[in-house]
């Protein structure tokens, strides 16, 4: 049966209004509402920017009678880690998150020899219906709250600065979810994560990727917020043909409408679009679709393309499969061969079920 795209989200109330959705009037306001002097807004956010705390009992320099009050109203428990699980030597670590409603999402952080990167959600489930992806089957839940967003991310960088004395360096808009089909929270949520101390958590907007499956109008949107993060578009196959069936959003916007939003981004922002490529057996690594798939990206991007080959993470029950080796080293080197910078991305956490919607489909 035909899944259909879900684009809106089924109605259901999100969680309660903490502090990292507010922008800072918003947070202005809501500490004048409390009856605290304004200058507790910026306190309230160095706390949590800063010092990624998210308690106020613990935030020593807001007096002791006023932390239940604010607590109650601006730092409600958003997210509780129902399931962690980790490999490569606890390099990799994925954790099960469950909202107040009872939804469930991931989030993955892993570490580098030189960055730390955590994939987050930006949805729990996706409407986009890709055939070969746990999250795509499932359906889609609904959209996070920005404070669900940017919750991941605080408990990634505190995780890292208390176990191993690190800094997160890198954050990428790849789990759970079509980022763009929350736009208005995602943009909130990318704000607060570049935006510097007090107001965010100042990560540089380069080390930042929003993935999309194409929504052009949206990319064609991002693009004029110029806030200068990266864009990863999720091709995965070159011809409307195949596409259609992998990527069913193809439906609406095609390949070549995609590919003028990516390079509106790459004009408007002078970032590189990176193109993402999960290479699948028998279905979308043949050699002449590398060379089809250079070609376009090619006359489209030109010079402001890279290519990520992602060697498929099968999903349990699941056709599909990855490519063999030998095809992937071909497929990449023929797309290098017409004129296109390619790699193949580094697979963490494949015994984890760290392929996007695994570990919320085993019921956590």
């Amino acid at each position: 049966m035909k899944q259909e795209l879900v684009f809106e989200a089924p109605r259901r109330a999100l969680p309660p209004r903490h502090l990292a959705d507010l922008d800072e009037a918003g947070r202005a306001e809501a500490v004048t509402a409390l009856g605290l002097p304004a200058f507790r807004a910026k306190q309230l956010a160095n706390q949590y920017y800063g010092r990624l705390i998210a308690d106020p009992q613990l935030m020593t320099d807001l007096p002791a009678a006023v932390r239940g009050q604010v607590a109650e109203a601006l730092f409600p428990t958003l997210l509780t880690a129902a399931r962690e699980v980790t490999c490569d030597a606890g390099e990799t670590r994925k954790t099960l998150w469950r909202a107040v409603d009872g939804t469930t999402f991931e989030s993955v952080l892993m570490r580098y020899p030189k960055r730390n990167t955590v994939c987050i959600s930006s949805q729990a489930g996706c409407g986009m219906a890709c055939p070969f992806c746990a999250t795509g089957q499932g359906g889609l839940t609904r959209n996070l709250s920005t404070a669900e967003i940017v919750e991941q991310v605080r408990a990634a960088a505190a995780t890292l600065r208390d176990e191993w004395g690190d800094r997160l360096s890198n954050i990428v808009f790849m789990g759970m979810g079509e980022p763009l089909a929350n736009y208005a929270r995602v943009l909130a949520a990318v704000r607060r994560i570049t935006e510097p101390s007090p107001d965010g958590f100042g990560i540089s907007a380069r080390s930042v990727t929003v993935s999309t499956v194409g929504l052009a109008p949206a990319i064609r949107k991002l693009a004029d917020e110029r806030l200068g993060v990266t864009l990863a578009l999720s091709l995965h196959a070159p011809d409307d043909e195949l596409r259609d069936t992998l990527v069913p959003v193809n439906n609406r916007w095609k390949v070549s409408e995609a590919l003028d939003a990516a390079r509106y981004y790459a004009d408007q922002t002078g970032r590189r679009v990176s193109v993402e490529y999960a290479l699948i057996r028998d279905v979308n690594d043949q050699p002449w679709r590398a060379d089809l798939l250079a070609k376009r990206l090619r006359r489209a991007l030109g010079p402001l393309v890279h290519v990520n080959v992602i060697p498929l993470n099968p999903t349990p029950g699941s056709d599909w499969d990855a490519s063999p080796k030998p095809a992937e080293r071909e497929f990449v080197r023929r797309v290098r061969g017409g004129g296109v910078a390619c790699t193949v991305r580094d697979t963490r956490g494949r015994e984890i079920a760290a392929a996007c919607g695994q570990l919320a489909a085993e019921g956590g």
